[in-house]
C-alpha cells in the first residue's frame, strides 16, 4: 500500500488572474519558481488562498495543469477538489491525478448539513475512482460544520491517507492525529495554519499548510527547521514574528494582500479573481511597511 510522505511546509498557493479576469499562466509560473527557490516542500492547490470554490470547473483544472508545468524541482502537489456535489468532485479528482498530482484533498460537500453516512459515501467514491491518497480538508468555518472523531476513525478504516485540519483547535488537532494513527500508523497529519505549526510539528504533525508563505516562505520554512532541529528557544522567537504578521494581514484582507505583497518581493502575479476588490497600493504599501519591521526574513 501507498505509503504517503507529505512533510514540511506546503503553500496553499493564491491563484494569479490577468486584469481581463483570465488565469495568469506566467504569473503561476512566477509564484511556483519563487517558492521553489525558497525551499517550499510541497503546493497546495486551489484551497482557500486559492480560492478554489470560486473558480470555475476549468479555471480548476487549468490552474493545476500550469501549477504542474510550471515545477523546476519535485515539490508534493495536493490538489483540492472539494464541491457542493459529488460528480464534479470526482472530475476535478481524476483530472487532478491525470496532470500528475501526488494527491487530491477534498472538504465534506458543502451548504447542506450531511449526516457521517453520506460523507462516508462521497470518501469512499473518491478514494475508490483515483490511485493517488486522498486527504480529508477540514475547515469548519467554510463548510459549516466539523469532523467528529468517529467519523475520522470510520474514514481512516475506509482508506482516507491523511489529514488538512483548518480547524483551528489545537485540542482537537492532537484527537485527530491520535485517533487517525491509532488505525494507520504512516497517516500523514498536516496543520492547517502556521500560527499552529509550534505546537502541532513538537507532537508529531508532518507539516503545515501556510497561507503566509504565500509571501514569506523563508519565514515559515526556517520555523520548520528550528522545530524539527530542537532549536525551541529560536522557534519561539520566530513564531510570536509569524503571530504578529498574520494578526496584521488579517485586520485587511489576507488573500488579496498577497498579490500586492508579492509585487512588492518582486514577484508578479497578476490579480485575484475579479469578484475579490483589490487592495489600494496605498494601503498595501502601509502594510508593507508595517511587515518589514516585524523583522520576518532576519534570520531566514
Amino acid at each position: 500500500m501507498f505509503k504517503p510522505k507529505f512533510t514540511g511546509v506546503l503553500c496553499p498557493i493564491i491563484t494569479p488572474f490577468r486584469a481581463d479576469g483570465t488565469i495568469y499562466r506566467e504569473g503561476i509560473r512566477n509564484l511556483v519558481s519563487f517558492l521553489s527557490e525558497k525551499n517550499i516542500d510541497g503546493l497546495f492547490v486551489c484551497g482557500t488562498f486559492g480560492l478554489g470554490p470560486a473558480l470555475t470547473i476549468e479555471e480548476r483544472k487549468k490552474t493545476v495543469e500550469y501549477v504542474v508545468e510550471s515545477m523546476d524541482r519535485f515539490m508534493n502537489v495536493i490538489v483540492q477538489i472539494g464541491s457542493t456535489n459529488l460528480e464534479t468532485s470526482l472530475e476535478l479528482a481524476k483530472h487532478a491525478e491525470k496532470s500528475g498530482a501526488d494527491a487530491i484533498a477534498s472538504t465534506p460537500p458543502f451548504y447542506y448539513r450531511y449526516s457521517d453516512e453520506s460523507i462516508m459515501l462521497f470518501f469512499e467514491n473518491l478514494i475508490s475512482k483515483v490511485d493517488v491518497p486522498v486527504f480529508l480538508y477540514n475547515i469548519p468555518s467554510r463548510v459549516g460544520y466539523d469532523v467528529s472523531i468517529p467519523l475520522l476513525e470510520k474514514l481512516v478504516e475506509m482508506g482516507v491517507s491523511g489529514m488538512k485540519d483548518s480547524g483551528n483547535d489545537i485540542l482537537k488537532s492532537y484527537e485527530y492525529m491520535y485517533a487517525a494513527r491509532e488505525r494507520n500508523k504512516d497517516f500523514s497529519f498536516l496543520i492547517g495554519t502556521e500560527a499552529l505549526m509550534l505546537p502541532a510539528i513538537i507532537v508529531g504533525a508532518d507539516g503545515c499548510v501556510s497561507g503566509l508563505s504565500n509571501i514569506y516562505p523563508e519565514a515559515v520554512v526556517k520555523l520548520y527547521r528550528y522545530l524539527r532541529s530542537g532549536e525551541i528557544s529560536k522557534a519561539v522567537d520566530l513564531h510570536f514574528k509569524i503571530v504578529k504578521a498574520r494578526r496584521m494581514l488579517e485586520a485587511a484582507q489576507p488573500i488579496q494582500l498577497c498579490y500586492e505583497v508579492l509585487r512588492f518581493r518582486g514577484v508578479e502575479v497578476g490579480y485575484p479573481k475579479p469578484i475579490l476588490k483589490k487592495i489600494e497600493p496605498r494601503v498595501a504599501e502601509e502594510i508593507m511597511r508595517k511587515l518589514e519591521e516585524i523583522g520576518l526574513l532576519e534570520d531566514a
